[in-house]
């Protein structure tokens, strides 16, 4: 793999420095209090230079997902089955894809904390989040029909996965250590291993 060039490393340097600044400014105070001219100022960038990588503040909170989730589309496109998955089999395709994006949403804790609890006070992140898990649920739906699934089961597995961590995220109550085990403990509970 070629290292990304200088041009790329100082692109993602600077959402980087957006993506902290935001951060902290959402610690410091109110996410509502907060606008896009406070968050350029404090990363030391220009207006532009934040539109260039955000379309808005909400883009910011969830800074990283859109490309986390192309890659699971990929991985998922490139999973060859030799025959169409069944319903149990798809299920256990999707726990592992699940404990992913456990893994890849609790990485930084303090982060996680924080993003929890703006998305509980806010209801535009509320619905920005509901939002990226119908796409979710719509791309693992979509990756089963094209690995053959019946489509019973490619309507069904990703709700069912989806069920499943909703339900382990609401047990968890916003600690980052008991998400994945309050997740899989879901899947347990539907005989998924």
């Amino acid at each position: 793999m070629s290292r990304p060039t200088l041009r790329a490393r100082n692109q993602q340097r600077a959402r980087d420095e957006i993506v902290a600044a935001a951060y902290d400014l959402f610690t410091e105070r109110d996410y509502a209090d907060v606008t896009v001219a406070d968050i350029a100022d404090r990363a030391e960038v220009g207006r532009t230079t934040f539109f260039r990588y955000f379309g808005d503040k909400q883009e910011v909170v969830f800074a990283g997902e859109e490309e986390w989730l192309d890659n699971v589309a990929r991985r998922h496109r490139e999973l060859r089955l030799d025959h169409p998955p069944s319903l149990p089999e798809a299920l256990a395709l999707l726990r592992d894809t699940t404990e992913a994006v456990c893994a890849w949403a609790t990485r930084d804790t303090a982060r996680y904390v924080l993003r929890e609890r703006l998305i509980a006070e806010n209801p535009e992140l509320d619905d920005r989040m509901a939002r990226k898990h119908r796409r979710l649920v719509e791309m693992m739906g979509e990756n089963l029909r094209q690995q053959g699934a019946s489509a019973e089961t490619a309507a069904l597995a990703p709700q069912l996965a989806l069920a499943c961590y909703k339900a382990g995220h609401e047990i968890a109550a916003g600690d980052p250590d008991t998400l994945w085990p309050s997740v899989a403990a879901a899947f347990d509970q539907l005989g998924v291993v």
